[in-house]
């Protein structure tokens, strides 16, 4: 397979995170998830991390030149050399436009979900922090209500996953990372996937966007 820089892109709560690590699998290339470069960040607890909790915390965006650092770092390690899925970066076209200074993008495929959908979606997540298990109270309810099926650890709502987090957070992507669309579209580069149905219909939907099924 040719090199295939690619980028998943679309509101929070529209299944970034799953499709960029399906089609990693499909593909044989690393997806690369700024949330998991950012929650490294926080983890690390030094100075860095403790600015990216407050803006996580908050349900802002954190700053262009912070994400830059973060993401130039991770596409040096030899992994990337045959491509790579970029989830949840670029979020603002400052961003963009720095990572084409570095690289050219093949595809951006941008999920699309009503915004509606997308907080019915995330405010009914629970996770056990005990064993990081993942429920949904319509869609994948535990059996006991707020009690992990795995280990009987009580299940909570994640800060990002508060109705007030989750309105600023869609706000905050309608301002400043929504406009990335005509950037993408204006190189013929963006194709426009739709992901309200399951899990599986959007993955096809993917691959045919891609030109691969």
């Amino acid at each position: 397979m040719e090199v295939l820089r690619m980028i998943v892109f679309g509101a929070p709560g529209t299944g970034k995170g799953t499709h960029s690590a399906n089609l990693s699998r499909r593909l044989g290339i690393p997806c690369i998830s700024t949330g998991q470069l950012l929650r490294e960040a926080v983890m690390a607890g030094n100075e860095l991390g403790q600015k990216v909790k407050a803006y996580t915390d908050s349900g802002q965006l954190v700053p262009d030149g912070i994400m830059i650092d973060l993401v130039d770092e991770r596409l040096a390690n030899p992994d990337c050399a045959s491509g790579y899925i970029l989830d949840g970066f670029p979020r603002t076209l400052d961003q963009a436009e720095a990572l084409a200074e570095r690289v050219s993008v093949d595809v951006v495929l941008s999920l699309e979900v009503p915004d509606d959908e997308i907080e019915t979606r995330m405010t009914g997540r629970r996770v056990c922090a005990a064993c990081g298990t993942t429920y949904h109270t319509e869609y994948n309810p535990p059996r006991t209500e707020d009690v992990c099926d795995q280990c009987g650890k009580e299940l909570s709502l994640r800060v990002d996953d508060r109705p007030e987090t989750v309105r600023a957070r869609l706000r905050a992507y309608h301002q400043s990372t929504e406009p990335i669309k005509g950037y993408y579209a204006r190189e013929g580069k963006l194709k426009s996937v739709s992901s309200r149905g399951a899990v599986e219909e959007t993955a096809a939907n993917c691959m045919r966007a891609l030109g691969l099924t």
